[in-house]
């Protein structure tokens, strides 16, 4: 089992790598266009909100509760029945996510409202920031459509990753980056406001990514006529396991939400400073934590649905080992080379030095909450692989209250910077009150291997930081050649990567360590 994981493992992490450069392209195109000022921080907004909603309808409550019912209706080996499921589950979620798509794209001046309350009240008081609020305004009913799109496209990556077909669910992204660069080049000098190339580009992404997953649904046999299901005994089983997920799932997307009508209220550029460095952040969180997790729910739930808690908490160990020895360099790298990795991205066009420093600040911030965001990612499957819903659903809620009051306390002396720590803080307490949970329970608890484990690869991180501060203090970044600062970087990185294998190696990890889980 352990070996069948790790290969589904890589599979998608190598799919989400190839996802993730695409994606930091993207970024690179959209900060040479427009940099971190007014249009770049009213996309990133009209960008956000469908985003929030597609971790909701599509990767997060509705995957955490759909697998596991589908799961437990596959493995009894009715064909007939499972058909008749996915056809329920797919017109069910499809008239929802169609009704709140129109909804969204009717209301789009009050999602504008509220959720960037400073430019509305700019614009009441005739500002000139007032003009974000009419742009997010308008740009809302091309992106929000996004969420109808994406919502089914995720049913259907659901569905094959259950399957164990991974890879053509972690390869969809890329199709979405592909769309947004290419409206970019193309489209950006027809408009007077270029961002609304981009948010074309989003809507269009959004249909491309469903056509591309319909013939492989087509040929496991599950791509069947769809069918309101709203009081099916399995589909209600997802509904009332979903409704509670909606929250609990998703306290890191509502945090970033709130954080967003924060920054309404600051410096413009305060928004765009926290997506670049989100991004960044989101490459090693989706390349590593999100892939582990993608692989591990429909694994913990066969091990539940087979009474198997032996191989369940096993299977979760393995899991905490493999984030760990690729989250905690990760977040070691990104707190150390911030400002060079900012430099090296994005400093082009119409991106500044300025920028570059500020969004560095935030960088670091969030870093320091990327294990924890990873162990989140690991740790609430095992809530939701055993239908357990609720006890996310509440630290969800003390989480996000801890946030607001992060937010509040640490956006006066610190700005956005503020921002982002409050979110590193908030999402180490859910991973913290999740794990004591999971252990009161017994259900998991980290084994004493796993703790040293941790240790060495702690060790190992703080050698490798060490070296790549020492070095990067000794560039001039800014005033490098492009070419330059890519070498540069490139050296930092692959000293770093050989001091931590040689440290891991001296300290006695193995690769046992690895494929020990569940057999």
């Amino acid at each position: 089992m352990a070996k069948k994981l790790l290969r589904a493992g890589i599979v998608v992490s190598a799919m989400t790598m190839l996802s993730r450069v695409l994606g930091l392209v993207r970024d690179i195109v959209v900060a040479n266009f427009m940099g971190a000022g007014a249009g770049a921080d009213v996309f990133f907004f009209a960008n956000k909100i469908p985003n929030f909603l597609r971790r909701l309808f599509a990767e997060g409550a509705f995957a955490q509760a759909f697998i596991p019912v589908l799961t437990e209706v596959n493995e009894k080996g009715d064909e007939a029945q499972l058909k008749a499921f996915v056809a329920k589950v797919s017109g069910t979620l499809g008239v929802i996510v169609f009704f709140t798509a129109i909804v969204g794209v009717l209301g789009s001046s009050v999602l504008a409202g509220l959720f960037g309350m400073g430019w509305f009240i700019d614009y009441l008081n005739d500002r000139p920031d007032g003009a974000k609020f009419e742009l997010a305004s308008l740009m809302l009913k091309i992106t929000f459509p996004y969420i109808f799109f994406i919502s089914l496209t995720g049913f259907a990556g659901a569905i094959l990753n259950t399957l164990n077909k991974f890879a053509v669910a972690a390869f969809t992204p890329v199709l979405l980056n592909i769309s947004i660069i290419t409206c970019a080049y193309l489209l950006y000098d027809f408009f007077e406001q270029g961002a609304f190339a981009l948010a074309w580009g989003v809507f269009i992404g959004g249909v491309v990514q469903l056509l591309f997953q319909l013939p492989f649904l087509f040929r496991a046999g599950l791509l069947v006529k769809p069918q309101w299901g709203w009081r099916d005994p399995h589909v209600t089983k997802v509904r009332k396991l979903m409704i509670p997920a909606l929250f609990g799932v998703s306290v890191s997307q509502i945090n970033l939400l709130l954080d967003t009508l924060i920054a309404s209220f600051l410096m413009t550029g305060s928004i765009s400073w926290l997506y670049y460095s989100d991004r960044l952040l989101e490459f090693p969180l989706g390349l590593f934590g999100i892939a582990i997790a993608t692989v591990i729910l429909p694994t913990l739930s066969r091990n539940h649905v087979h009474a198997d808690s032996k191989g369940f908490s096993a299977n979760i160990d393995w899991a905490v080992r493999l984030v760990a020895v690729m989250g905690i360099p990760a977040a070691t790298a990104l707190f150390v080379l911030s400002m060079p990795l900012m430099v090296v991205m994005f400093q082009r066009g119409e991106f500044s030095a300025n920028d570059s420093y500020m969004a560095s600040l935030s960088l670091m911030a969030y870093a320091c909450g990327l294990f924890s965001f990873m162990l989140v990612k690991i740790f609430a499957p095992a809530f939701y692989s055993r239908q357990d819903t609720k006890t996310p659903v509440k630290f969800g809620i003390i989480t996000m209250i801890a946030n607001m009051v992060f937010n509040l306390i640490l956006a006066i002396p610190f700005s956005y910077v503020g921002l982002a720590m409050a979110t590193a803080i908030s999402g180490t307490l859910n991973a913290l009150l999740l794990y004591l949970r999971l252990s009161k329970q017994g259900v998991y608890t980290i084994s004493r291997q796993t703790w040293l484990f941790l240790l060495r690869v702690l060790i190992a991180s703080a050698s490798m930081g060490g070296l790549i501060a020492y070095l990067s203090v000794q560039i001039s970044w800014q005033s490098s050649q492009f070419i330059d600062r890519i070498w540069f970087m490139t050296m930092l990185v692959v000293s770093g990567l050989v001091v931590y294998l040689i440290m891991c190696v001296a300290l006695g990890l193995r690769p046992r360590h690895f494929i020990s889980a569940a057999k």
